[in-house]
């Protein structure tokens, strides 16, 4: 930690902050190591308790020069491997229902308004709603036409405007009816949200 450059140091800041605003728990381990050399930045894994000494999940990291090591061009990347075996079992443990289309569709475009969407996501996640992330930061109609395919009934839309407001545009993909509210107000108020999303064509009050 203590050799890593200010480029190195700022992205290595932000990943842990994104963590810490999730809830998510962590340990820093200087000494984690991935097989391969071509990784930049972080290295990561993620264990599980219910897997006794096979602890370990899924780990990988970022490895921002590895297209271009290939051949191909200058692309920032991130790729990680899962034991499938060893998620199969956790899977079993926790016996889920049939996948089924998500709820709500979060569509972000800034630095900012993504690190939003990722903690709203997350709220609305830990709240029981079925929630799909768009990361992409491609333009809005792209996100916009992913957000009708995915099967959604509304999609929440985040720009750096919003998320400096604390608020989010409630789009009903059905109707196309489109109306701001207060993230607050809308955590606050899930029951009548979740009321809103069994019926499509409804909206939601500001």
């Amino acid at each position: 930690m203590d050799y890593l450059g200010e480029n190195s140091k700022r992205h290595f800041d932000r990943v842990l902050a994104q963590l810490s605003n999730l809830g998510i728990e962590f340990i820093l381990n200087p000494r984690l190591v991935r097989g391969l050399d071509y990784y930049t930045h972080t290295a990561f894994e993620i264990q599980s308790s219910d897997l006794g000494a096979q602890a370990t999940v899924c780990g990988g990291g970022r490895y921002d020069g590895l297209v271009q090591e290939l051949g191909g061009p200058d692309t920032p990347a991130v790729g990680w491997a899962i034991g499938l075996e060893r998620l199969t079992l956790l899977l079993e443990q926790l016996n889920p229902t049939e996948a089924a289309p998500p709820e709500l569709y979060v569509v972000s475009r800034g630095e900012k308004a993504e690190a939003n969407a990722l903690q709203l996501s997350q709220a609305l996640r830990q709240n029981g709603l079925a929630v799909e992330l768009d990361l992409s930061g491609s333009a809005f109609g792209k996100q916009f036409k992913r957000a009708d395919r995915s099967g959604a009934v509304a999609c929440l839309i985040l720009g750096d405007e919003e998320a400096a407001q604390s608020i989010v545009q409630v789009k009903w993909l059905q109707s196309g009816e489109q109306t701001t509210i207060a993230q607050a107000d809308l955590l606050a108020d899930l029951v009548s949200f979740k009321q809103q999303l069994s019926q499509p064509m409804g909206s939601i009050s500001a």
